[in-house]
């Protein structure tokens, strides 16, 4: 669990292009709304998040990217458009 939030969080960042989304086809190089750490958002690790759709597609997506993404807790949650999504540390510019 992180102790302190995120230095993005409140803050717009932007998602590295290289980036691949099952669902939206333009999410590299989109904008997202940073609202914090996963763990600090919901209290746990996204690893134990059964049931919770963006934990689920994160699941999926981190396992497709070349090279895989790494299986840790440095993943935070934010809005792109109007819909939440978990984004490792490693995907933002």
């Amino acid at each position: 669990m992180h102790d302190a939030p995120h230095p993005l969080a409140g803050k717009t960042a932007k998602i590295k292009k290289d980036v691949v989304h099952l669902q939206f086809k333009d999410f590299g190089g989109s904008e997202i709304r940073v609202e914090d750490w996963w763990d600090k958002v919901s209290g746990k690790s996204w690893m134990d998040s059964v049931g919770n759709p963006a934990c689920l597609v994160y699941a999926m997506r981190s396992a497709m990217q070349k090279p895989p993404l790494p299986i840790d807790d440095e993943v935070v949650y934010g809005k792109v458009s109007c819909y939440g999504h978990l984004v490792h540390v490693t995907e933002l510019e």
